[in-house]
């Protein structure tokens, strides 16, 4: 994980969270690896067994206040002690003002402190929820993605097989982009993928013939959307009429995005195929799976059944 830097995360959330550098700006280099946000506690206090200092730290209105009713020479001592944890920066909730104590020691170990108006809580999940996409694992896959029936379908293939075209129609009947050709996909909480576009082309699509169009624009902001889970994938690819394609559907394959096997289905294309079609089809059938039918191998166990009951 290579995580990101305290710059990198002030000039992100500088807005979100009004945050203001208060002091320690030689910090900003610093890396934060982990989504975690901490609040000290008890590391004030001197007891720094098991203190996450990997961990963002959050000082409200509880550690203020122990701070403040510190004699300057412990306050300093308490301060020393936190910092020496190498924590990558601190937030002081509600505006609070911070001890000076704390400001000088900031500024000569360089840890970056900021101030923001928010209430502590608020700040803890917005940062969690912030840093977690921040941090998290990363790749970027050559691929459309769009949602179908509320199912989050990538559409592979090999270039001019179709998918922007497939990708148009599926918008056509209402179903909604996320994104033409490149998909930044991230993983969230060690179990799902996260995909979404590039913030520059967001929204837009090229088709051969037509060139660049603006679907948010040709069918309203109800076709689009800025992000969705990965829940399927679909290779679309030439018909070969030396392979055999699945026919049956007993047998599921999977497509490993970072780790993460997600269904994968191979549609042959052909003259007369109705590709969107098949793929609102694929997302139903994915719907109906994840509630515990799988129609091929009920199927498959009827007709076991019945000849079971012939051959008595």
């Amino acid at each position: 994980m290579k995580g990101l830097t305290v710059r990198q995360f002030y000039d992100s959330l500088r807005e979100k969270l009004e945050l203001k550098l208060v002091a320690g700006e030689k910090g900003l280099k610093r890396k934060i690896l982990i989504s975690e946000i901490n609040r000290p506690g008890l590391v004030l206090t001197g007891y720094v067994k098991y203190f996450a200092n990997r961990r963002g730290q959050v000082l409200g209105k509880v550690e203020i206040s122990y701070l403040r009713g510190l004699s300057p020479k412990a306050r300093r001592e308490q301060i020393r002690i936190f910092f020496r944890q190498k924590i990558p920066f601190c937030i002081i909730a509600r505006n609070y003002s911070p001890p000076r104590e704390l400001l000088s020691a900031a500024d000569e170990i360089g840890i970056p402190i900021f101030r923001s108006p928010l209430i502590t809580t608020t700040l803890l999940n917005v940062c969690t929820m912030a840093l977690e996409e921040m941090v998290a694992p990363s790749t970027s896959v050559i691929a459309n993605l769009v949602e179908v029936y509320g199912v989050g379908v990538i559409i592979k293939g090999q270039s001019g097989v179709g998918k922007s075209e497939c990708t148009l129609s599926l918008v056509e009947r209402g179903h909604r982009l996320v994104s033409d050709d490149y998909i930044h996909v991230r993983l969230m909480e060690g179990t799902y993928l996260l995909g979404e576009g590039s913030e520059l082309t967001r929204f837009h699509m090229e088709i051969r013939g037509l060139g660049i169009i603006d679907v948010r624009t040709l069918f309203g902001v109800g076709c689009v959307r800025q992000r969705k889970r990965i829940d399927l994938a679909v290779t679309l690819e030439p018909w070969d009429p030396e392979k055999e394609y699945e026919r049956l559907g007993l047998d599921d394959d999977y497509l490993s995005i970072l780790d993460v096997e997600v269904p994968h289905i191979v549609l042959p294309v052909g003259p007369g195929r109705d590709l969107a079609l098949l793929i609102e089809v694929a997302a139903l059938n994915h719907r109906i799976k994840l509630m515990g039918y799988h129609a091929a191998r009920v199927l498959d166990l009827q007709i076991k059944d019945r000849i079971r009951l012939g051959n008595r």
